[in-house]
């Protein structure tokens, strides 16, 4: 019969899991093969720690040991005991992560000692409305680490190139003991590069990267709206050791209009018209997006707040032949500034718009006075 998990462990069987790592961890490190070279009882005790470790840590495992014993791991799960295939390889690594996971997170992982990839940059841009209807090509200009013109990015003066570290012969990696552990970290004396540079460039100190400006031009689709990114491939900075060069994102914000407000791609406008116009009909212009005119119908009685849609008048839409709708929004102007004359053909206007057939003429307004009218009958009842 083998030996209980539990006790290979030294804790109790309702143990939590932070007290069977704790003691898994001291038993691994104790029973290690570089602390006992030629030890074989203690190898064995290693890889027995191991495999109880293996069971013990994992929830779903633990439950179906703690209900069936080793019978829970043979046959179907490959015909071994849970002690089967300890070897040193497996579950030591978790002593490793939990001591030197953030040292090697900060020392080694961060570090690249092959070419590096260009930082991607972003530029914000502001187009007119009717910019993003028609389509235009913006020119702009962005400071950009770019690669050095006078040492094509090397970082050595010209005639010498970079040598050979002398620390880390080239791996751009050294390894230093920690009691029994090796661990690898990046090279302090060239930073990973793997290389050192003797005679730095002087325009750019070795580094192989300047700063200057750098102009280019977008061509801008027609339909853009505000919030899209235009990306110019290997526009952005240079990469380092003969990296490719990051993208650029143009930013693009499309500014406010004083006619027209813009929803997707229909367009809407408040367009004022006269009251004669709006009782009698008639024919009005109204502005396009385009810059041109379109005529636009006015049937009588047209009131306040009535939307008239243009179609096709709106904007285009991206990477596709249709376009938007306009929408004319009305507000029948009330004249002003009215002489004795116009005053008095106006009253008598007024007259005859009131009299028996007033209902006829305005609706709206004597259906609303006879409503207010059944609303203060019921509050006096």
């Amino acid at each position: 019969m083998s030996k209980d998990l539990y006790e290979i462990l030294g804790v109790q069987k309702g143990a939590s899991a932070d007290e069977i790592k704790k003691s898994y961890r001291k038993l691994a490190m104790k029973y290690h093969p570089d602390q006992n070279k030629d030890n074989e009882e203690a190898e064995s005790k290693f890889k027995e720690v191991n495999a109880a470790y293996d069971i013990l840590k994992d929830d779903q495992k633990r439950a179906a040991y703690d209900q069936f014993g080793d019978a829970a791991f043979e046959g179907g799960g490959g015909g071994q005991s849970p002690f089967g295939a300890g070897g040193f390889g497996g579950n030591f690594s978790d002593i490793f992560e939990d001591m030197f996971g953030d040292f090697m997170g900060q020392q080694g992982g961060g570090r690249h000692t092959g070419p590096m990839r260009g930082n991607d940059l972003q530029y914000a841009t502001e187009i007119s409305l009717e910019d993003a209807y028609a389509g235009t090509e913006k020119t702009i200009k962005i400071p950009v680490q770019d690669t050095c013109d006078s040492c094509k990015g090397t970082g050595a003066e010209d005639g010498t190139s970079a040598e050979e570290c002398p620390t880390c012969h080239g791996s751009g990696r050294i390894r230093a003991q920690q009691g029994f552990f090796t661990i690898e970290r990046a090279c302090s004396t060239c930073g990973g590069a793997g290389t050192v540079i003797k005679n730095p460039c002087k325009k750019c100190g070795g580094s192989g990267l300047i700063r200057r400006e750098k102009t280019l031009k977008i061509n801008v689709p027609q339909g853009i709206d505000s919030g899209r990114r235009i990306r110019l491939t290997g526009e952005g900075e240079a990469g380092l050791r003969g990296g490719l060069a990051g993208d650029l994102y143009v930013l693009i914000s499309v500014k406010p209009h004083k006619f027209f407000k813009r929803d997707g791609a229909n367009l809407y406008c408040r367009v004022p018209i006269p009251m004669t116009t709006a009782a009698l009909g008639g024919e009005i212009e109204v502005p396009t997006i385009d810059g041109k005119r379109a005529k636009l119908k006015i049937p009588n009685g047209t009131q306040t707040g009535q939307q008239m849609r243009m179609k096709g008048k709106g904007m285009p839409v991206m990477q596709s032949s249709a376009a938007g709708d306009m929408y004319i929004e009305i507000f029948v102007e009330t004249p002003v500034n009215l002489n004795k004359k116009q005053k008095e053909v106006f009253t008598k206007l007024d007259k005859d718009l009131s009299g028996k057939d007033g209902k006829k003429h305005s609706p709206e307004s004597s259906g609303f006075f006879d409503r207010m009218k059944d609303l203060w009958t019921d509050l006096t009842d």
